[in-house]
């Protein structure tokens, strides 16, 4: 039987507070002890090219709220809002930013959208999340912001081209050779 309703959406609530807080005091690792089941798995495929499964709370605190979300490893300036949510029963859907700093000349933000698919689990945490997002999209923001000079040199060293050479080399993969 699944939890009631409103205890679900005050969960996705408080995740969504939860990110503007991390934002506001650079800090996302304590989200995993607040958020997510000691047993929870955290998914994120980085389009074939990284997959990520953490298994259990110090998992998702050392790679998806340590390694890949603390602004201190170069997403200074970056933001992650969740900007809306749909919930059917345990089962929730969110919608989040990867934003970028600063804005275009049109002031638009420089951002790329994302999915959750997340369980609800009781307690006011979750018992699993998969993530999706366009990575290609993404590496295009990071040279845009690269252009702009608002991409961190230590990012693009630690991240952006680590993660390009995968992207490149899985897509190699089975195709001809010149």
């Amino acid at each position: 039987m699944p939890y009631p309703h409103a205890e679900v959406e005050a969960a996705i609530k408080g995740l969504a507070e939860a990110f503007v807080e991390a934002e506001r005091i650079n800090k996302w690792s304590w989200i995993a002890d607040r958020f997510y089941h000691a047993d929870c798995i955290y998914t994120c495929p980085y389009a074939g090219a990284m997959p990520v499964v953490a298994h259990g709370r110090e998992e998702i605190r050392r790679t998806h709220y340590g390694r890949d979300m603390d602004v201190g490893s170069g997403w200074k300036g970056w933001s992650f809002p969740i900007t809306g949510w749909a919930i059917n029963g345990d089962e929730i859907i969110s919608h989040w930013l990867n934003r970028g700093p600063g804005r275009r000349s049109d002031g638009s933000y420089y951002e790329t959208h994302g999915v959750s698919f997340i369980t609800y689990g009781g307690a006011g945490k979750f018992s699993s999340q998969y993530d999706l997002f366009d990575l290609a999209h993404q590496m295009h923001l990071c040279d845009e912001l690269e252009e702009a000079g608002l991409l961190s040199p230590k990012l693009k060293q630690e991240w952006v081209l680590p993660m390009k050479q995968r992207l490149v080399g899985m897509l190699r993969q089975g195709m001809p050779q010149d």
